[in-house]
């Protein structure tokens, strides 16, 4: 389950796709066949999938316990072919984050 804390310590991924209109539907079904042939690796916390209003982003929230449980996902080839297929129609931006502060009401 997505927890969203700094006392977790987890690593967090936040990846924006870029994407044509017509392809956002595509990659959406790509990236959701990636993650469910990794979300049982050591380390999986949880992914979220959110796709833009606009038709023109997709972007994955997910959480490792580690940058060495990451990285050994990573390592694993199981998902490569669905990153490579969605990376001939989408652009993409990784990025590596830490929890800092949450706000509730």
């Amino acid at each position: 389950m997505t927890t969203i804390s700094k006392e977790n310590h987890f690593l967090t991924l936040i990846n924006i796709f870029a994407v044509g209109t017509s392809d956002q539907q595509k990659l959406v079904d790509l990236l959701i066949l990636a993650t469910e042939s990794v979300r049982k690796a050591p380390g999986f916390i949880s992914s979220s999938l959110h796709r833009s209003l606009d038709g023109t982003k997709v972007t994955m929230y997910a959480q490792w316990k580690s940058m060495e449980d990451y990285q050994k996902m990573r390592n694993n080839p199981v998902a490569s072919p669905y990153l490579q297929q969605a990376m001939e129609f989408a652009s993409f931006e990784p990025g590596m984050y830490e929890v800092v502060e949450t706000f509730f009401p």
